[in-house]
Formats: C-alpha cells, sequence, structure tokens
C-alpha cells in the first residue's frame, strides 16, 4: 500500500497565489492540492504550508566546526547541530559552503574541507540529517592553493554550486579601506607595517592568481555542469565579467548598478536575510530592501543565521506593497531551486517533492511547526 499523508485546513502559499485546502503526500511527493475545507487529516488550524527553504549560502556550518579560533569541533557533532538548526528553520536543501584556498591568515587546511565533506555524505547515508545537503564551494580565486583545494572535489557529485571570490582590498567587497582596515587590521591587531605588508601580499596575490583561477574552475564547472556564481559584484564590468563566464548566480553585489545589470542579464540576484531582518548590511554596501523595492532581487540566503530565511520573506511581504506573500516566498523556494537545476522542488505543485513546511505567523517572527522532507516528517 502507498503511504499517505493528509494536511488540511491550511492556507497554501502557491508560486502565484494562496488558497485555503488540503495537500496529499504519497510516496515522498506532492500527490494532490484541493481547495476548501477537509477534516481528514492533520489539521493545520489555518496555518501556512510552505514549500521547503532552498538555501545556497550559508557559512553556518563554519561556526560550528570551528567555533573559536583554532579550536575545530567534532565534524560529525558540528554537521549535526548545523542541521538541526536548518531544518527548524524550514530549510529542507541546504547547500553548505566549504572554503577554498587559504593562507597564513585564514581558510582550511588543505584536506580539511574534503574531510568535511565526506562527513556530510556519510551522515547523510547514515539517517543522522533532517535536511538535504548539497554543496557548495567557495573558492577564493586570489589564493595561490585555490586549484589544489578544488581537485579534491573533481569528481563529488554533491558540488552543485561554486563561487569565484575575491577579497582583495580596494574592489568588491572593500572598495574602500575603512571596512578592510576594521576586518583585517583591528580584528587581527595588525600594526600598521604588518598591514602595509599584508596588503601588498593581496594585491600581488590578486593580480597574479585570480583570472587564472577563475579560467581554469569556471571550464571545469560548464564541462560538470555546475552552478557558477559570482561573489560581491561592484560594477559594470565585473558585471560584465560574470556574463562571459556564464554566471547564473549573483552573490551579494554590493552596489545598485551591478545588481540591476546583473538581473536584466538574467542572472538571479542573491542578498542575504539577515540584511532584511536587520534593514542594512553588516559590511556597509547596499540595502537588500533597496533592492526588493527595484524589483531586481532574486534570492535570499540565510547566510549567518538560518531563521532569517524565513523571516525575512514575511518583512518584504509586510513592508513593501509591490511583493506578496508568495512572490517572497518563491525568494527562498522556486527561485533558488530553478538558479541550480533543482527542477523536483521549490514549489508545491503535483509530482514535486514533498518539501514541505508547517508555519504560524500572525505578526513579527514566524513560527516553524513541522517540516517534512520527502513526505518523512523531520522536525
Amino acid at each position: 500500500m502507498p503511504q499517505e499523508t493528509v494536511l488540511s485546513n491550511a492556507r497554501i502559499i502557491l508560486e502565484d497565489q494562496i488558497v485555503s485546502g488540503s495537500v496529499v503526500i504519497r510516496d515522498g511527493k506532492i500527490a494532490e492540492i484541493s481547495e476548501g475545507s477537509s477534516k481528514v487529516g492533520e489539521d493545520f488550524e489555518g496555518d501556512y504550508l510552505l514549500p521547503g527553504l532552498v538555501e545556497l549560502h550559508t557559512d553556518h556550518l563554519e561556526s560550528h566546526y570551528s567555533p573559536r579560533p583554532g579550536v575545530r569541533w567534532n565534524k560529525t557533532a558540528a554537521i549535526q547541530a548545523h542541521d538541526a538548526q536548518v531544518a527548524t528553520s524550514g530549510i529542507t536543501t541546504v547547500f553548505d559552503c566549504l572554503r577554498m584556498g587559504s593562507d597564513e591568515d585564514g581558510g582550511f587546511d588543505h584536506g580539511e574541507m574534503r574531510e568535511m565533506a565526506d562527513a556530510i555524505e556519510a551522515a547523510q547515508r547514515d539517517d543522522r540529517l533532517r535536511a538535504d545537503h548539497l554543496i557548495h564551494l567557495r573558492c577564493e580565486v586570489s589564493a595561490e592553493n585555490v586549484l589544489e583545494h578544488f581537485a579534491d572535489f573533481q569528481r563529488d557529485d554533491a558540488v552543485r554550486l561554486v563561487s569565484l571570490m575575491d577579497h582583495a582590498p580596494g574592489q568588491r567587497q572593500f572598495q574602500t579601506m575603512d571596512k578592510y582596515i576594521f576586518y583585517y587590521q583591528k580584528k587581527r591587531g595588525l600594526s600598521d607595517d604588518a598591514f602595509a605588508v599584508f596588503i601588498a601580499k593581496r594585491l600581488e596575490e590578486s593580480a597574479k592568481y585570480s583570472t587564472p583561477h577563475r579560467d581554469a574552475i569556471t571550464k571545469i564547472c560548464h564541462e560538470r555542469g555546475i552552478t557558477i556564481a559570482s561573489h560581491d559584484d561592484a560594477t559594470l564590468d565585473h558585471v560584465d565579467e560574470a556574463i562571459a563566464y556564464g554566471v547564473r548566480l549573483a552573490e551579494f553585489p554590493t552596489s545598485v548598478e551591478a545588481a540591476k545589470a546583473s538581473h536584466a542579464a538574467g542572472m538571479s540576484v542573491l542578498m542575504g536575510a539577515p540584511n532584511i531582518v536587520r534593514g542594512m548590511s553588516h559590511s556597509g554596501n547596499i540595502a537588500a530592501r533597496d533592492l526588493a523595492e527595484m524589483g531586481v532581487l532574486d534570492v535570499l540566503s540565510s547566510d549567518y543565521v538560518p531563521l532569517s530565511l524565513l523571516h525575512a520573506p514575511f518583512i518584504l511581504s509586510d513592508e513593501i506593497e509591490s511583493i506578496s506573500l508568495p512572490k517572497a516566498i518563491a525568494m527562498v523556494t522556486a527561485t533558488p531551486a530553478r538558479t541550480v537545476s533543482l527542477d523536483d522542488r521549490g514549489r508545491i505543485a503535483t509530482g514535486l517533492r514533498a518539501d514541505l513546511v508547517r508555519v504560524r505567523r500572525d505578526t513579527g517572527v514566524p513560527v516553524t511547526r513541522a517540516v517534512w522532507r520527502q513526505g518523512r516528517r523531520v522536525a
């Protein structure tokens, strides 16, 4: 007999409207959607039924694995803690960010992220995890050893997204030196002389490695069908470069000009959900809310606070007249799923995976009341 679950008396958030009714889950997929009242099945009492959230960019796993400078936690324990918080935030598909490229100042040793990926994949096989975990490689293209790190993943099918980053001073995220000084001098306690050496080294590495490393990584991504993301684009030249590399996702553009151009070129523009919740960027760049009002914000990412991915769409719907709740929810479900070619999820539609979230929200912060992944209750 097929396994069947009925969710009734729900406000169902479809991609373009909200309907009151029921959803039937059968063998892990959405089998039926019907409007109208029903007493059969689990009574939602008018709570929202959302598609499971799709998270493309989160650094949250790092905070569990390396909770203090120089501290490394048990990988499986770190993954489970991360997964629990992700799932109870309504996220059913998560791209765990792993850093490629390091130097004496930061990052992880060669092989460390490969070990983390192995631990994630083992945890999934052992049925330890609630969410579906995929891998997003954050490639610091100005790092000398980024290709060495990247080579550890060339046969890993869990890698579905690669971002190209360059955090050298005077560009992209750090167009002015004020924030760069805060991030890299004050937080590390560098003297002026040591900081000058630090800057000179970063600029030299960027000039030497960024272009050849971008070329090599994007070539491999196109051969394997991996989605490519740009990162912190600030100028039209950056956007033109992204277009030339076949980028589909523009992560955290740092200027309105770059965001508009990326969106016009058909890229999905991604900004941080914490930016929406806080009303500003933590690094002093553009506010995501402004891009939403302009109609050029496509995808939200929880970045470093998992619950923000559920909270931010409700704020957008409350505060911006042109953004309905279904449109805002699509920024964390349907659009990110399409951007990375996950066509089996991200919407409540017959035949798709039954990745679903029950949410109660009258005002303020929404509450996750239940989560299903492929029809199985996981939270």
